[in-house]
């Protein structure tokens, strides 16, 4: 998957992406990455987000559910 290609795609559609990952959740082994999406297509200040054990996962969480607001993502 081209995670630069699908970011690109959600900008496009008024979704502001970010991507983390936190050095000191992976040296605890948590769950380091985080995923957030926000933006216009979002109703009441909604926002997609979780925070997964790699940016894959992350992945596979939030993109459903964006596509579940309508979102077209390119993958």
């Amino acid at each position: 998957m081209d995670v630069a290609r699908v970011m690109e795609s959600l900008a496009e559609q008024g979704v502001t992406v970010l991507f983390k990952v936190d050095a000191e959740r992976m040296r605890e082994a948590k769950r380091p990455w985080t995923f957030v999406a926000s933006g216009a297509p979002f109703r009441d200040d909604l926002l997609v987000r979780t925070d997964a054990v790699s940016l894959e996962a992350c992945l596979k969480v939030c993109l459903p559910r964006l596509r579940e607001f309508g979102l077209v993502i390119l993958d």
